[in-house]
């Protein structure tokens, strides 16, 4: 092969900063259709598809931090974790009533109370997420990191940058595993810092999968299960939070002070079963 050819090779190697908007647009494109899907026909499983959508466009622009303005890029991927909450509501209300359903075990009823908090949730998600300047902003977002990146002079190979990316976040992770791992069994925060992390793992992996340098099929398959698990886990802190938080709700439950037993008790199980795949 001639000087030339290596040469050609060379710029035909895709690079990180001109990858980006073939990567994050079809990402975008996902969000806005999903935001209008709410707007049309609000639903707890649509706003939770958009939550996931948001979630991995915050890791995406995580993952490009080192190549971005600090300020702009904490500022977008605040917006994303603004917008994922906000699709998120609903959707802890459904988790919440489903532990109370498990708590009953007989099927007995709950108080309106529940249902409604639930509708106020998905309306409020629906109004935000209806907003015509959610477009906009995911528009301008991502027209403005890809710009930046463009802008450039530096050029990475894609391949190079999404191995060290992905290696940053595996990093993270396994510092993350080792403080859960020695923290005391209460420090449900530990626990929660896990979960965040392993996500941003595996949403990595899946966004880069294509162009890495070695396949990490047995990592996905840990990071799933340590999403599982570490997710039943969330999902009965969140819900007694939720719970806690919201007197009139509690108010509503005949027993509360048994109901909040069965949380602490369900917690504790939920800890000892995360606590034993970290072991692993």
């Amino acid at each position: 092969m001639s000087n030339g050819d290596m040469d050609q090779g060379k710029q035909r190697e895709p690079c990180a900063e001109t990858a980006f908007s073939d990567i994050a647009s079809p990402i975008v494109d996902k969000a806005i259709e999903q935001a209008n899907g709410v707007a049309s026909d609000p639903s707890a499983e649509g706003l939770h598809q958009l939550r996931i959508t948001m979630r991995r466009l915050r890791s995406l622009w995580w993952s490009y931090r080192p190549l971005l303005d600090a300020g702009d890029n904490t500022r977008q991927r605040d917006l994303f974790r603004s917008l994922a909450d906000s699709a998120g509501k609903a959707r802890d209300y459904d988790i919440l009533i489903e532990l109370l359903k498990l708590q009953h075990k007989k099927g007995k009823v709950l108080p309106p109370e529940f249902s409604g908090a639930r509708q106020e949730a998905l309306d409020v998600g629906r109004e935000v997420l209806s907003n015509p300047e959610l477009k906009t902003l995911l528009l301008d977002a991502l027209s403005q990191t890809s710009g930046s990146l463009v802008a450039r002079q530096d050029r990475q190979p894609l391949q190079t940058f999404s191995d060290s990316r992905v290696a940053a976040s595996e990093k993270q992770l396994r510092k993350r595993v080792r403080h859960a791992a020695k923290a005391k069994r209460s420090d449900v925060a530990a626990f929660h810092d896990v979960r965040k992390a392993g996500k941003k793992a595996r949403y990595l992996l899946e966004l880069f999968g294509p162009v890495l340098s070695r396949p990490h099929r047995k990592t996905l398959i840990r990071l799933k299960k340590i999403q599982k698990r570490f997710g039943a886990l969330n999902d009965v802190v969140a819900s007694e939070k939720l719970l806690r938080d919201n007197a009139s709700l509690l108010a509503a439950i005949s027993e509360p002070e048994r109901t909040l037993k069965w949380f602490r008790k369900e917690r504790d199980r939920r800890l000892r079963a995360a606590a034993a795949l970290l072991r692993k």
